[in-house]
């Protein structure tokens, strides 16, 4: 399907369950990314690497040294992997970075976007970007209260308005736990990630989480994002225009670690840390850095430079990993 036509079909869904003409922002990145036969994630293409067609990268397109570097630390937070799966979620189409180190682990399994996961008793959750991947919310803080934000889109052209009232229970309970802000200072918060750890943690599964991602506090976003932090990736290129090219772009923002930090809390995990994604290779897979380091392939020392020098992916993303059981 052309874009035009995938944004068009997209636009055409909000029109039909529109009150009044306007959708929660949140209900619009949704069915950008996740309409079924519409959303940017359910299309059966390529979406991360450096070849034509794709639109961004992240540190798992660098290879299996990723893998290498994921195992190895999950050995240092679990100890023996043979008792322990490696449950990856939020996997893109044909990606093998953990192939290298399936037979460390009991089994091997990878779930993609929108399926449901299954964890054995003894696994080890790995994550890299699913948790920016879902949908978000949008306040502005507007006449000296916090408002939700929604998008018309009943008119020639999509646009942005603040909601006569919040959408969600939710979305109202965060605003209202928010401090003031300056006049037309914008957060956007993915609560839906929230909902999506919280399932995931479910069941009462023993092991570690290693969830890899972009984001603030939310504190940092109200002293420096005063635009918020929700943008579009197309063709690797960074936009703020996030109502065009529904289903056709990356809709994204920067997830809220104090958000997230108490639902493991809450799920009964321990030692819940947030590292750089730098520290936390240095502190958990140091064995599997110097190892590299000293192999003398250039290529090799190349890619782990850019998964952990500050001025790549090491200070970009971060690390929120804990333990249960």
């Amino acid at each position: 399907m052309e874009p035009s036509a995938r944004h068009d079909a997209i636009v055409a869904l909000l029109r039909r369950e529109a009150r009044g003409g306007v959708v929660p922002c949140a209900r619009l990145v949704e069915a950008a990314l996740y309409a079924p036969g519409l959303g940017y994630y359910v299309a059966e293409r390529a979406r991360v690497g450096k070849t034509g067609g794709t639109d961004f990268t992240t540190a798992a397109a660098l290879g299996p040294m990723f893998g290498e570097l994921i195992a190895g630390a999950a050995r240092s937070l679990v100890g023996d992997l043979s008792s322990h799966a490696l449950v990856e979620v939020g996997a893109e189409p044909g990606q093998t970075h953990y192939a290298g180190v399936a037979s460390r682990f009991a089994e091997l399994r990878t779930v993609r976007f929108g399926a449901e996961p299954e964890f054995p008793a003894r696994s080890v959750l790995v994550a890299n970007e699913l948790l920016d991947a879902q949908p978000f919310h949008r306040f502005v803080f507007q006449g000296g209260t916090w408002r939700e934000l929604g998008v018309r889109v009943d008119g020639a052209e999509l646009t942005v308005e603040a909601l006569p009232d919040f959408s969600a229970k939710r979305a109202a309970d965060f605003a209202t736990s928010l401090p003031a802000a300056e006049e037309g200072w914008v957060l956007d918060a993915p609560l839906a990630a929230e909902n999506l750890l919280g399932k995931l943690l479910a069941g009462g599964w023993g092991g570690a989480v290693i969830l890899l991602d972009y984001g603030k506090t939310v504190a940092q976003c109200l002293e420096s994002s005063p635009a918020g932090t929700a943008r579009a990736y197309r063709s690797h290129q960074l936009s703020g225009a996030i109502l065009e090219n529904l289903g056709s772009q990356d809709l994204t923002c920067h997830v809220l670690w104090d958000r997230l930090e108490p639902v493991l809390a809450t799920a009964g995990f321990r030692n819940v840390r947030l590292d750089r994604q730098e520290a936390f290779f240095v502190k958990y897979a140091a064995a599997e850095m110097e190892r590299i380091a000293s192999s003398g392939d250039p290529e090799a020392t190349g890619r782990l430079r850019a998964l952990t020098h500050p001025a790549h992916f090491g200070a970009k993303f971060q690390v929120l990993h804990a333990v249960r059981g």
